[in-house]
Parts: structure tokens; C-alpha cells; sequence
């Protein structure tokens, strides 16, 4: 049976909610059943309400919970979570789970074998969780002490892009291994700024440098890429008037025709200041997926609307029938989802 316009939209978002369960008349189940919702990302906290409770709460909370979402689908349903070590851990060890170290602590040990078994503890950990899909690894280069959000928060595997490769692609084959899908991020680079996306405006300009390219070059040259994350960078050299999330001609230029990257393109959660504070969420997520990003992510969790994915498809269907969005870029982007899903539970 073909599919219809509505649900390939649908299967573009990724979106969270609020609750450490589901009923059958909760919007998410809504959402993946008439909207064909393609993913769900999951939250330790809960930044609307101000609770330090959201998603995840035990091991045995958590199975149910991803089995419950899982059930609701007709296809296999992206279960995402940010879980990428040291502070940025979704899963935490006073709910019962593992830890490990952070990116940072990882490619300062000089230990291949050490990054190799982290990452198998926590591909190993989210399966059992019933998390399918890890935003993560980070492969920013750590450029300045002065980072906020990446160097601050030991999120980046060091300064040495060879040494963020390695650490990286030790990451990566863990994580297939267990049957994880993988997300590098954040593209063009983040690791150089000044500033937080999550809070506003980033402008990487003067600071940005092509080295921090390496990464997703030299990665995409010896595995295959998951997916790649769409950072909300501005550089006025790569784009004048778009962020790297919105611009069509840092996707083309950069990702699809000097890299040769095929893959699935994430967005970063375009409820942060840097897209709502300047964009407005709908018409954002239009001019995304527009420009080349094949899913967007709303996060639900910094402001929360049970209705964001009506809204949101109902954007997506008012820009195709104003000739903003073209049906054939849809199906472009859903066909790279669909791939994205394929992989699943394949492992090596």
C-alpha cells in the first residue's frame, strides 16, 4: 500500500514527550500511529517542567518503555537518547545505570582499547534499554578553552583530529556491533565557537577552521556513516544568510559534493535559541528539510506542545502546496530514513 504524503512527513521528525510511560491515548502513541512519527528521542530531565525526572528512571522502567513505543509502530521506530559519556549521560547511575567516561577523558588515555570498551559498555547498555539510535560521538575538535558547550563539558574526544578520528571510528564499530545506529556531530564544527546554540545565535566565522572537516572526511573515507548531525552554526563565509542547519549551500557544497556523503542528515534540536530565537520553529523545520536535512529533531523538552507534530506536518503539507517544499525532496529524505531503519539490529 503506498504512502501516503502525511505519514512521509511524519517519518521526517524525530520528537520527545513527557512521561516515563505511555498510554494508548497519550499523543506520542497518537503520533506514530496517524502521523507515522519516525522517531522519538528520550530525556533524563524535563526542561519545561523544571523536574529532574523525564524518560528515564531504571533499567526494567525503560525496557517497557521502548517496547510499549515499539508496539504502537508499523516499522521499526527510532529510539534515540544523547549518551555520549561523562556529564552529557542520559542514563545515569543513580537510576541503576552503567557510566563511563567522557569523550574528552577517553582520547587523553591514549588507549585505543580503552575508547573500544566504553563505547561496547554503553552500545551494550542501550540495547538492553531498547535505545536503538545514540546521538553520539561528538567528533568537534576541542579548539578552545573558551567553549561553553563542547570544551566545558569534556565532550570532545581532544584537539588532535587524528585522535578524534580514531577514538571515533572505535566508537562507531562498537555501537554496530550491538546493533546501535550512530550519529556524528556537529557539522561543520563546534568545537571552535564561542558560544552555545542551545542559547542563541553562533557565529564561527573567525573562529572556524577547515581542519575541523577532517573528521567527517577521513571517517566517511574508511566506514560507512549512520547519519550525520546539522550543528545551528552560522559562518558567512559557507552561507551568508543560513546556519549550517537551515542552509542548503553548506549541505550541497560541503556534505553531498566534496565529502560524497549519501547518508541520512539529522538536524540538532530545533527548539534551541539559535533556531527560535531567529527562525520560529514550523517555518524552521520547513526551510530544513527544504535545504537537505533528511529528519529534524524537536526535542519537546525545552518548551513542551503535545501537539507540536500536527503542527509541524500541517506546516510541512501547507509549504508543499505553496510550492516551498517540493514532493520530490520528501521522498528523497524519506527513502534515506527508510535506509537509516533498514540497518537495524544488522550489526557485524
Amino acid at each position: 500500500m503506498p504512502i501516503s504524503t502525511e505519514k512521509k512527513l511524519g517519518s521526517l521528525l524525530m520528537t520527545g514527550f513527557i512521561g516515563e510511560e505511555i498510554s494508548q491515548c497519550s499523543s506520542t502513541v497518537n503520533d506514530i500511529k496517524e502521523h507515522g512519527l519516525g522517531g522519538v528521542i528520550l530525556f533524563d530531565k524535563c526542561l519545561a517542567t523544571g523536574s529532574r525526572k523525564n524518560n528515564i528512571t531504571s533499567p526494567e522502567q525503560m525496557a517497557k518503555l521502548t517496547s510499549d513505543l515499539q508496539s504502537c509502530s508499523a516499522e521499526p521506530l527510532l529510539i534515540a537518547v544523547d549518551q555520549e559519556g561523562g556529564m552529557v549521560s542520559r542514563f545515569r547511575s543513580a537510576y541503576g545505570f552503567s557510566t563511563s567516561p567522557s569523550a574528552l577523558m577517553l582520547g587523553q588515555q591514549d588507549d585505543l582499547e580503552k575508547c573500544r570498551e566504553a563505547a561496547e559498555q554503553t552500545s551494550q547498555m542501550l540495547k538492553d534499554a531498547g535505545v536503538n539510535f545514540n546521538l553520539a560521538p561528538v567528533v568537534d575538535l576541542d579548539l578552545t578553552a573558551l567553549n561553553p558547550i563542547i570544551g566545558k563539558y569534556q565532550r570532545s574526544f581532544g584537539d588532535n583530529a587524528q585522535t578524534v578520528i580514531e577514538c571515533a571510528l572505535s566508537w562507531m564499530s562498537a555501537h554496530r556491533k550491538s546493533g546501535i545506529l550512530s550519529c556524528l556531530k556537529h557539522f561543520p564544527g563546534h568545537g571552535s565557537s564561542l558560544a552555545d546554540s542551545h542559547r542563541g545565535f553562533v557565529d564561527i566565522t573567525e573562529s572556524w577552521d577547515r581542519e575541523e572537516l577532517l573528521p567527517y572526511k577521513k571517517i566517511h573515507q574508511r566506514t560507512e556513516i549512520d547519519a550525520i548531525m546539522m550543528g545551528h552554526l552560522f559562518h558567512k563565509n559557507l552561507d551568508p544568510l543560513y546556519p549550517a542547519s537551515l542552509s542548503k549551500r553548506i549541505i550541497d557544497s560541503l556534505l553531498r559534493q566534496e565529502m560524497n556523503y549519501q547518508g541520512l542528515i539529522i538536524s540538532d534540536d530545533m527548539q534551541m535559541g539559535a533556531i527560535t530565537k531567529y527562525y520560529g520553529l514550523e517555518k524552521a523545520c520547513c526551510r530544513a528539510i527544504c535545504a537537505g536535512v533528511d529528519m529534524v529533531i524537536i526535542g519537546n523538552n525545552i518548551s513542551s506542545d503535545p501537539k507540536i507534530v500536527t503542527k509541524i506536518t500541517d506546516s510541512l503539507k501547507n509549504s508543499i502546496d505553496q510550492g516551498l517544499l517540493s514532493e520530490a525532496r520528501v521522498d528523497q529524505a524519506w527513502q534515506r530514513v527508510q535506509g537509516l531503519k533498514n540497518k537495524l539490529h544488522k550489526g557485524e
